[in-house]
């Protein structure tokens, strides 16, 4: 009766935190059309100014919430439109000059700066927005704002063409933007309503401001949007953009073989093009692509039985793309870089002589848009090469070439209709076609989110259906099936969430989606607390408290086991009043069974109870000189003595607004580490205790000439060694036997190196050149070396492959075309 009763009142408790005050009712501004012409250059000198929309009293977002702006720092914006587009200026006040936060970055790169932003909902349902910022020394960016399960998400990979400039001055900074309609997507209605939220940040002080008032405790920023009234007559243009482009490389790799050339070069050419189908919806295409100038990737040697998922660095597959991340369900690097389909049949006396991992991307194409209705609408589809292998026969020499993947067709469709109170539901389907007698896969999912009037609590959940056709060896379909449900309080100081997943054994979306493992049912509890009112020293602190538990669905004969793992875990993180971050975290991990590091099918791997421990710092990142660094460290319970650490430290130092270097160090040492070691088949399962030690060293810096002009260097250097002390046979039990009749060297020394050189001008709007040097070398045995300095010496002797390459791009747009053509007839 006592634990009911305590129960009870901790409820009430609960949710007596989520009551506050009635949201203040939202500021309106009234849209003002002008017909005089307005010259963008920083300076709000135009007559048109005098009659725009005035936007001022700005309130403080972070770190007081709620107070007003101070007079001597005052925002003074105007906002105002014509046939052709949206023009946003005006005068941000600073006590003195020296108190403006500058440094170039480049396009979409916040930095170290002041800035000043604009946010509109043009179709009004505060789940979808576009933003379009301008720092001070009138560099750009911009953003697509979507929902997510729990707040909002920008999307900053999406760029538009529009025009921009900025002043500074003795006593602040002047600036002026205009938008295009053609840099906007917005309904077809004569007058419109549209939602709007205008925003400073003053870096140096740590304050952002907002025009309509933003409650950090309440889910969203778009719900929480003033609104830009009585828009007339206003019609998207024909947007057809070209982007067609040029580019060369050449290439050398020392092969040092008789009558093959160390170098090689190729010359591409290829187009982008974007059309509007309607004044909502937009499809990009990209002909013959090239994305041999992306940065390389923070390769790793991979332990575990799980694929490791990279970031997406080729800008088709990033650009406006928030809608396809629906579900989780599309990985695109699936197409070309990390395809999943390998049919390699090699015979008794043959290797492999040459086998190319990415598949050749013949083009890509995708449709977006949303509805004034607010049904988004998505779609992407994509065409890869046929990708062979040449086999050499090593007694008669005699080569032969093999398809081990087809031609291959990917496709996204994306339906999402957002709904009242921040609600949507959505369908989302991928699908791989490919040609001959390959099998397809076809995964479709439901989901929904759904909020109460007050935007206080969520119900969200989806559910998965996957199938591979033609998978099975009597040439049927493989189904499977996933399904996700949670609860939660989204808004207030006090919030939770409650969720169950679950994944039966036949589930898979790995052929267009990232994907580890099936066969699961998961539970979990999260609880959160956070004081965003500045106190004494103090400006913000988040804590919250987490709970997983994990099991099988189904039993893996022979294993009478269902139950995986489960955990406990506790974090803090807080900012002073001097903008320096802390945070704090402790987690217990209870027993596990490990189903998938054996790497066998019926076999499991039984590990003790760890304890991690750890904390992280984040010193002002407004100073010339900041640091942050990470000490985390995890210790098995009567297991081998296992214990490992994490080390992170990253300096940044800026020397003046135009150069930067940042210098980053990770060191993970592992002490008594057990795992899986080799395997020739499913009888006998070799596990070793093990010494694994991971340094990684990154040093990147940047010089920009101009706000339109860059340079970066990137130089990465990752070692890492497996160093086998002893080894041991997997039992049945999950538990293991020592083995000191194995002998063979399954130790591993990696190095790997990597510079990215990249020079940036942007000679014209939407247009660029590009100059890249990359180099990157690859140097690994089973042979350990445990001094660090010798791997890297090591490393730099080592052959490297040395690319440079040039790539011009140029930027069409027709009505420019076209209106220049009638300027010259006039």
């Amino acid at each position: 009766m006592r634990i009911k009763t305590i129960l009870m009142t901790g409820l009430f408790m609960a949710l007596s935190l989520t009551s506050f005050c009635q949201a203040p009712t939202p500021k309106t501004l009234p849209a003002k059309r002008t017909t005089l012409k307005v010259k963008i250059d920083g300076l709000i000198t135009d007559s048109a100014w005098k009659d725009a929309a005035l936007a001022t009293g700005l309130i403080e977002f972070r770190p007081k919430v709620g107070a007003p702006e101070e007079n001597i720092t005052r925002s003074e914006t105007y906002l105002m439109y014509d046939d052709d587009g949206i023009y946003f200026g005006g005068y941000l006040y600073e006590r003195t000059k020296d108190s403006i936060s500058t440094e170039l970055r480049g396009r979409d790169g916040f930095g170290n700066n002041d800035f000043i932003g604009i946010i509109f909902d043009t179709y009004k349902d505060h789940q979808n927005g576009f933003e379009y910022f301008i720092t001070p020394l009138n560099e750009q960016m911009d953003a697509k704002q979507s929902p997510v399960s729990n707040g909002d998400s920008e999307d900053f990979s999406w760029n538009a063409v529009w025009e921009s400039g900025a002043v500074i001055h003795a006593d602040g900074w002047s600036f002026e933007m205009f938008i295009p309609y053609s840099a906007i997507r917005f309904g077809s209605k004569n007058v419109q309503d549209w939602g709007l939220n205008i925003t400073r940040r003053r870096q140096k002080t740590g304050q952002q401001y907002m025009w309509n008032p933003v409650d950090p405790n309440v889910n969203g920023f778009l719900t929480q949007e003033g609104y830009w009234t009585g828009i007339t007559n206003i019609k998207a243009p024909l947007r057809l953009q070209f982007s067609p482009y040029f580019s060369t490389y050449a290439n050398h790799f020392p092969a040092n073989i008789p009558g093959v050339s160390n170098w090689s070069s190729q010359v591409n050419g290829g187009l982008d093009v974007k059309y509007g189908i309607t004044p909502a919806f937009t499809l990009d295409a990209t002909l013959i692509p090239d994305f041999g100038q992306v940065q390389s990737d923070n390769r790793i040697l991979n332990l575990t039985p799980f694929d490791v998922q990279f970031n997406e660095n080729r800008a088709f597959f990033t650009e406006g793309t928030e809608l396809f991340s629906k579900g989780g369900l599309f990985y695109s690097r699936r197409i070309g870089v990390e395809p999943v389909y390998n049919k390699l049949s090699v015979g008794t006396d043959e290797i492999v002589t040459k086998q190319p991992r990415e598949s050749k991307l013949i083009n890509a194409t995708k449709i977006s848009g949303r509805t004034q209705k607010g049904l988004g609408i998505g779609l992407l589809n994509a065409v890869t090469k046929p990708r062979y292998a040449t086999l050499e026969n090593t007694i008669s020499k005699e080569n032969r070439t093999i398809e081990v993947e087809p031609l291959t067709n990917y496709n996204v469709l994306v339906l999402d209709q957002t709904l009242k109170n921040n609600s949507s539901v959505s369908l989302v389907n991928t699908n791989v076609w490919r040609s001959g007698g390959a099998y397809d896969a076809n995964v479709t999912a439901a989901l929904f989110s759904l909020n109460d009037k007050k935007n206080m609590w969520n119900v969200s959940g989806k559910a998965a259906l996957s199938n591979q056709i033609g998978y099975l060896p009597d040439g049927k379909t493989l189904t499977g099936y996933s399904q996700s449900l949670s609860f939660g309080k989204t808004s207030g100081r006090f919030n939770f969430s409650v969720f169950q997943d679950i994944t039966d054994t036949k589930y898979t979306n790995r052929d267009l989606g990232f994907f580890t493992n099936n066969n699961f049912l998961i539970h979990g509890l999260w609880v959160g607390y956070r004081w965003t009112e500045p106190k004494n020293w103090y400006n913000r602190i988040f804590i919250d408290i987490n709970t997983r538990y994990s099991k099988l669905l189904t039993k893996i004969n022979p294993i009478d086991q269902t139950y995986q793992t489960s955990n406990l875990n506790f974090n803090i993180n807080m900012q002073s009043k001097k903008l320096w971050w802390v945070g704090g975290y402790v987690g217990l991990t209870f027993r596990e069974n490990d189903f998938y590091e054996p790497r066998w099918m019926g076999h499991f791997f039984r590990r003790n109870a760890s304890l991690g421990f750890g904390g992280w710092f984040e010193s002002n990142s407004a100073k010339k000189y900041s640091f942050y660094g990470e000490l985390f460290g995890r210790r098995l319970f009567n297991f081998y003595n296992g214990i490992g650490f994490d080390y992170f430290l990253q300096q940044n130092y800026r020397f003046n607004s135009k150069l930067s270097l940042t210098y980053r160090i990770s060191v993970q040492p592992r002490f008594n580490n057990v795992g899986y070691a080799y395997s020739e088949n499913n009888s006998e399962i070799i596990f070793a205790r093990r010494n694994r030690r991971t340094v990684e060293n990154v040093l990147s810096s940047k010089y920009n000439f101009t706000n339109r002009m860059g340079l970066t260097f990137r130089l990465r250097h990752y070692y890492s060694s497996v160093d086998n002390k002893e080894f041991f046979t997997l039992r049945s039990d999950g538990k293991l036997n020592p083995n000191p009749a194995f002998n063979k060297n399954v130790n591993r020394n990696l190095n790997l190196f990597n510079i990215d050189m990249v020079y940036t001008w942007q000679f014209a709007p939407g247009s660029f050149l590009n100059l890249v040097w990359k180099s990157s070398v690859e140097e690994g045995n089973n042979i350990v070396e445990k001094n660090y300095i010798k791997n890297f010496n090591n490393t730099l002797e080592a052959d490297q492959i040395n690319n440079l390459s040039m790539k011009v791009i140029y930027f069409l747009d027709y009505l420019q075309i076209k209106n220049k053509k009638k300027k010259k007839i006039v």
